[in-house]
């Protein structure tokens, strides 16, 4: 008899029709999944196996747009979802109306990246509450309160580099921790072990199982500084416990998130899809895949596009996508910058708005971008080879990797964006959507040259928030409100000017921030109007609370 082991996680609505979802389910055994609405939508998976696990993607077809409608999940046709004593509403999937003449429904995108499960065993127990969990609860309390159409999960899902420690004693039953790769994650197997913690919890579960989320992976979905330089890829293939991570961290990404980022569309035409489905043990297929896809990233793409009425998401792949040699060092290989050079200037008279979520901040603090190009030409090589070895250190030490660590990659973002910003029909805004630095703050770029006559330039901002639940330590708390400071400009100066990097092609400014805390951002799109909404968890005597910090409009014709 099949049990249901994970999920069910709603991930695709299909915004065009307003008829369709995908739900993602993991299960104890194979067997037919299935779906089934109360407005008699529905939809059946057989599951396809992944060493010894079982998972479906349920297409469910038949919903009735604008409704918002209970489901249950049933496996060889027993009801396994929700529990019998669940204490939670029914999951729902909500589907948008259809689009009527002057008259559009507002759509709201909640973010937020780095979410540990729990607290590593190194420690940092006092963390505060979950944001994730916190909404959940709210959520749940109140059937009338307002849900975030997506949910926009910006990297780090789960940490492989920094267990917990029920996950460390689920790893010592398997294998000696006293050797490499110690405590971290080692193969498929304990990945599984990853998301049983972050998505078994019980808050957190029924909220994935009723708001639909969108995901991509940041560094440690597979390990600190992944991809960081081509050195740092040719140290750790030296090690003999790196190949079978990586190959790992693909195929459970591939599986737990990946495929849930697809419609329906895109599904159906995935030959890798189809040839796992269709063997008796997908295994083998999966890793080769992965495997060929560390050894050429072009064989894949991880980013996608996403359409929320007239609302367009990009979310792109920092990580897999990068062109890592010193001399072309690149955040996106070619390939992938004009897949999303194309996918911003496609109609832009189509959308409204433009998100661009992207893991790695695009905008930071003026010091620490200008320490990152600073230490990318070191790298390179412009201060000779003994500061670029002093300079490949500081870069792994300090983390620096973010756009500006790919000085022409960030003058080419920079670029797109003001074009797209300026073009005739340019959306009301364009907005840059990350996380990763534990802090959330809002920048608004300022380039020298004036919008031309009769355009109206869109209002573009670098949104960033981090983290859903993680630690943030005082000294990275000093260091960032310090890189925002006039002192800290002048440092980043002193050291473009050692470096000989020359200006950034536009200045930029904080307009709110920085906030400390484990929280989650909301943009409320309603025609080409913006406002924007930042909540933090907090420890209260009554329980854990979402409080609201920040509220402010993003368009003046709000």
């Amino acid at each position: 008899m099949a049990g249901l082991r994970l999920g069910p996680l709603l991930r695709y609505v299909d915004w065009e029709s307003g008829s369709r979802a995908t739900v993602w389910v993991e299960s104890t055994r194979p067997c037919t999944a299935e779906v089934r609405c109360a407005d008699g939508a529905a939809g059946t998976a057989p599951t396809f196996a992944v060493q010894g696990h079982h998972y479906a993607l349920v297409v469910v077809e038949g919903l009735t747009p604008g409704s918002t409608t209970p489901y249950e999940v049933l496996l060889d046709g027993r009801r396994v979802w929700p529990p019998e004593d669940s204490r939670f509403p029914p999951s729902t999937i909500t589907t948008p109306a259809l689009p009527q003449p002057d008259e559009e429904s507002p759509v709201r995108v909640a973010f937020g990246s780095c979410r540990w499960a729990a607290p590593p065993a190194h420690g940092h127990d006092a963390i505060g509450p979950d944001a994730l969990d916190t909404l959940a609860v709210r959520l749940a309390a109140d059937p009338e309160a307002v849900r975030p159409d997506v949910l926009l999960l910006l990297g780090d899902q789960v940490y492989a580099d920094e267990t917990s420690p029920a996950t460390q004693r689920r790893l010592a039953a398997r294998r000696d921790l006293d050797e490499a790769p110690g405590a971290e994650v080692a193969d498929f197997e304990e990945y599984t072990h990853l998301y049983d913690e972050s998505w078994r919890d019980p808050d957190v579960r029924w909220l994935l199982s009723t708001v639909p989320s969108c995901m991509i992976f940041d560094d440690h979905d597979v390990i600190d500084d992944w991809n960081t330089s081509e050195a740092w890829v040719r140290d750790m293939r030296r090690t003999p416990w790196w190949h079978e991570r990586i190959v790992s961290g693909l195929m459970s990404y591939w599986v737990y998130q990946h495929l849930g980022n697809l419609s329906p569309e895109a599904l159906e035409a995935d030959p890798v899809y189809a040839a796992v489905r269709a063997a008796p043990d997908g295994t083998e297929t999966l890793r080769a895949h992965a495997a060929a896809v560390d050894a050429e990233p072009a064989r894949t793409r991880w980013s996608y596009r996403r359409v929320f009425g007239r609302v367009r998401l990009l979310m792109v792949d920092t990580r897999a996508a990068r062109t890592l040699e010193e001399q072309r060092r690149a955040m996106l290989r070619d390939e992938e910058a004009a897949w999303l050079r194309s996918e911003v200037l496609d109609d832009p008279g189509a959308y409204d708005h433009l998100l661009i979520g992207t893991s790695l901040p695009w905008l930071l603090p003026p010091l620490v971008h200008d320490a990152e190009t600073w230490n990318a030409a070191l790298c390179r090589g412009a201060r000779g080879e003994r500061w670029a070895r002093r300079g490949e250190k500081v870069r792994r030490a300090g983390d620096l990797e973010h756009w500006a660590a790919f000085p022409e990659s960030f003058d080419q973002l920079s670029e797109l964006l003001r074009e797209a910003g300026r073009a005739s029909g340019a959306p009301a805004t364009i907005c840059v959507l990350s996380g990763d630095v534990h802090h959330a703050y809002i920048t608004e770029p300022q380039w020298s040259d004036s919008t031309p006559d009769g355009t109206a330039a869109a209002h573009v901002l670098q949104l960033t928030c981090s983290p859903v639940h993680n630690s943030v330590p005082a000294y990275i708390r000093a260091g960032f409100r310090f890189g925002w400071s006039g002192a800290g400009r002048w440092l980043g100066r002193a050291l473009a000017l050692h470096g000989r990097t020359g200006r950034p092609p536009m200045r930029w400014r904080k307009t709110g921030g920085p906030w400390f805390g484990n929280q989650l951002m909301t943009l409320t799109l309603h025609g080409r109007k913006a406002a924007l909404t930042l909540v933090q968890a907090r420890a209260r005597s009554t329980g854990a609370q979402l409080e609201t910090v920040m509220e402010r409009s993003l368009t003046s014709n709000e």
